[in-house]
């Protein structure tokens, strides 16, 4: 398995790793799939400043991951929201661990500080929801920060989210700007 940049050429397979999670799940508050077209832009907007990368295995993607700025205000630069989708077959090998250490390291390079996941998760385990992302997160070393309660409604069934969070870098007084656009895969 290697990790590589997406482009732009990858929307399908991307989408076919994605689309199950949104119309099975309630992993994704989605409720429809997006179009090819939509989904190469989210990648050149996403990709243009931060990370957005896939694990291959014998020319087939296993998973992706990306972070996105996390709010939109200059305050917030050092924040960033962390997403990661393992394809289904693929889920439990090791392959959003290999994602989330490549992301990491990769956002540590440009100076982002805090990394924030925002998580569903059920009242009790149902078809369409288990608690799995959040404990694979624990696992990765992220902390619960806060839980809004019954904020996602999918399959007539209200959800709550998470936020967790991990801190990868140190926070200063006279911080450096985050260097977008600049990310380097170098593990």
């Amino acid at each position: 398995m290697k990790i590589e940049r997406v482009t732009v050429e990858d929307a399908e397979e991307l989408l076919s790793i994605y689309a199950p999670y949104v119309r099975e799940t309630a992993v994704s508050f989605e409720y429809e799939v997006p179009s090819p077209a939509e989904f190469q832009d989210r990648i050149r907007r996403i990709s243009a400043i931060l990370p957005y990368i896939k694990c291959v295995e014998n020319g087939e993607i296993l998973g992706y991951a990306y972070a996105d700025k996390f709010k939109n205000r200059r305050a917030y630069d050092w924040s960033v929201e962390v997403t990661v989708y393992v394809r289904k077959d693929a889920r439990r090998s090791g392959v959003g661990k290999m994602l989330y250490h490549a992301l990491e390291h990769a956002l540590k390079g440009i100076g982002v500080l805090n990394l924030n996941a925002c998580i569903a998760v059920p009242k009790e385990k149902d078809e369409h929801l288990n608690r799995d992302s959040c404990c694979f997160h624990e696992k990765m070393g992220y902390r619960l920060v806060g839980t809004f309660h019954d904020s996602g409604y999918k399959f007539h069934t209200w959800y709550d989210m998470i936020w967790m969070e991990k801190i990868i870098g140190k926070h200063q007084e006279y911080q450096e700007n985050v260097r977008y656009g600049e990310w380097t895969l170098t593990i």
